[in-house]
C-alpha cells in the first residue's frame, strides 16, 4: 500500500492530508502556518519521512473560468520546492472549490462553528486528493 500525501497551498496556511492508493481514501492531518507562502520545511520534511509518500499531490487554484488566480503561479512555485528539496514525485491537481467544499461538508456535521480555520485548509487537502484518486483510478 503506497502512501500519497497532498496540499492546499495557501499563503498563510498550508492544508496536509495522507491518502492510501489501495483505499483511495484522505484524512486530513494538520496545517502548516506559512509566512507569504513559505512553510517551515522542516515541518515538512518531518511529515515526508514519516509518511514516505510515493506521490506528492499540490492543489492548482484557478477562476471558474479556469484561468490561473493570483496565487496559481505561488503554488506552483511551491511544488517545484518541493520536488527540488525533497526529490519527490509531484502533480498538480485542479482544486477550484475545494476550500468551499470543505466548509459545506463541515456544515452538513454541524461542526462549523468549532471548527477552527486551520481545520478546513487539511479538509480541503483530503477533498483535493480524493479528487486525484476518482480522476486516477
Amino acid at each position: 500500500m503506497s502512501q500519497i500525501l497532498a496540499f492546499d497551498f495557501g499563503l498563510a496556511r498550508i492544508g496536509v492530508a495522507v491518502g492510501q492508493s489501495i483505499t483511495q481514501t484522505a484524512s486530513p492531518l494538520e496545517t502548516l502556518k506559512a509566512k507569504d507562502g513559505a512553510p517551515n520545511w522542516q515541518l515538512v520534511e518531518k511529515l515526508l519521512t514519516q509518511w514516505q509518500p510515493e506521490k506528492v499531490i499540490v492543489g492548482e487554484p484557478y477562476n471558474m473560468d479556469g484561468s490561473d488566480q493570483t496565487i496559481t503561479e505561488r503554488a506552483r512555485k511551491f511544488a517545484n520546492q518541493l520536488h527540488g528539496r525533497f526529490g519527490v514525485q509531484i502533480e498538480l491537481v485542479d482544486e477550484r472549490l475545494s476550500s468551499a467544499a470543505a466548509r459545506e461538508e463541515i456544515f452538513e456535521y454541524g461542526g462549523y462553528k468549532k471548527l477552527q480555520k486551520s481545520q478546513i485548509d487539511s479538509i480541503a487537502a483530503a477533498l483535493i486528493l480524493e479528487s486525484w484518486f476518482a480522476e486516477n483510478n
